[in-house]
């Protein structure tokens, strides 16, 4: 037991970082919970258009069996 006794310091030093960091990165402003509320409302009524990065590829059809294409050269 006396072994883990060198976890205390660097368990108290991450536990008072971890507070410090949560106070610190804080919002300063208090913001009103129903402008809030409106706000979310707002954004989840507007209508978007669904847009992808990139056309989805289309599928081959499964034939239930592994096929790999032949790496032999063809001969011409």
């Amino acid at each position: 037991m006396e072994i883990l006794l060198w976890l205390v310091p660097p368990v108290l030093v991450t536990v008072a970082a971890m507070c410090w960091v949560g106070w610190v990165g804080r919002d300063p402003r208090a913001v009103d919970r129903e402008v809030m509320v409106r706000r979310l409302a707002r954004g989840m009524a507007r209508e978007t258009p669904l847009r992808y990065a990139a056309p989805r590829p289309e599928r081959d059809r499964s034939t239930g069996i592994a096929v790999r294409p032949s790496r032999a050269r063809k001969a011409s």
